[in-house]
């Protein structure tokens, strides 16, 4: 939020001509010219506003910038009216989600027989429990993990459903077994294929 009701093209501060402007890509150029230097309220001005957007685009999120000073303009948002400047983000978000999955660092590691591997690598599957043959590393819920073939090589790196704890009790299992071993289950797939980065 900002001082002004959006991005305009020109500075509305100077011209009684300046259209603001809708939507616009997060990497559009116009945004580097129109942006300048910002108002009274918000530090650093437009341009700061601007690159937080791009930060955000980088993950898949769109972005509005609008006035903080407008009464009403949250419960606009929440309806979906058309308010401010939507900056929309340079790439859909499951393939930011990739990405972020590839910034983060490797907490344990995998082996799975052929069958998982195959499952993976040419049917677009989850990760099961069942194709796990060994579990290296500490590690909790949620961390991500190294997926390897028989040989060692990485094919995928993902997001566990499991603890290593539980994962040592669980693999080599079918996933209905996997609730009389722990008592509890978190879900039938170890690693969910929205959660699976393919090597």
């Amino acid at each position: 939020m900002t001082d002004q009701a959006g991005i305009f093209d020109q500075n509305p501060r100077i011209s009684a001509d300046a259209k603001l402007i809708g939507e616009v890509d997060a990497f559009d150029p116009l945004l580097d010219i129109v942006a300048g230097d910002g108002g009274a309220l918000g530090r650093g001005g437009m341009i700061s506003k601007v690159q937080a957007a791009r930060i955000a685009s980088r993950s898949g999120s769109e972005t509005i910038i609008c006035s903080g000073t407008e009464e009403g303009v949250l419960l606009s948002l929440y309806l979906g009216d058309s308010v401010g400047t939507r900056v929309e983000a340079d790439r859909p978000a499951l393939g930011a989600r990739k990405q972020w999955l590839a910034s983060l660092p490797v907490l344990g590691r995998f082996s799975l027989d052929q069958g998982a591997v195959r499952a993976l690598l040419h049917q677009g599957k989850s990760l099961l429990a069942v194709g796990i043959s060994t579990v290296e590393g500490t590690f909790s819920q949620g961390a991500l993990v190294s997926c390897q073939d028989v040989e060692g090589k990485e094919i995928a790196r993902g997001l566990t459903n499991y603890s290593s704890a539980e994962m040592k009790r669980i693999k080599g299992k079918n996933s209905q077994d996997i609730e009389t071993e722990l008592g509890y289950l978190v879900d039938e797939e170890v690693i969910h294929r929205d959660d699976l980065l393919m090597i």
